[in-house]
């Protein structure tokens, strides 16, 4: 395999993390601050086993970082690129569809704006 096929496998794994729906939600979910794998299953309404299995593999692919505080795991985004190219297929998915479709607002709602995302940058 040559060095492009490489880093042509490296973009489409890139773009895998988010091939999923629950990776997005809980992309949403953490876009602003950090959260416990309890607060992330509370807020989705999956499964602790099945967030904790996406949450793994986000972490391994570097998109997002975990410390540990006591019994709590805690997630935030580490790739501030991924959360920007959310909004932005949101953004560029709403932009298609009709004012008046709720699915429009939900998806302009779904991945807030940056100015506030970097809260989550605590010790």
């Amino acid at each position: 395999m040559d060095e492009r096929s490489h880093a042509i496998d490296a973009v489409a794994s890139y773009f895998g993390v988010l091939s999923e729906p629950t990776r997005i939600r809980i992309m949403h979910s953490i876009c602003e601050e950090e959260k416990t794998v309890s607060q992330i299953v509370d807020e989705i309404g999956a499964s602790q086993t099945n967030v904790s299995r996406h949450l793994g593999i986000m972490h391994r692919s570097g998109v997002l970082e975990r410390r540990k505080d006591g019994n709590q795991v805690y997630y935030r985004t580490a790739d501030p690129a991924m959360v920007d190219l959310c909004r932005s297929v949101c953004k560029r998915i709403s932009e298609r569809m009709d004012e008046k479709m709720p699915l429009r607002r939900e998806l302009l709602k779904l991945m807030p704006e940056a100015a506030s995302r970097r809260k989550q940058r605590a010790p």
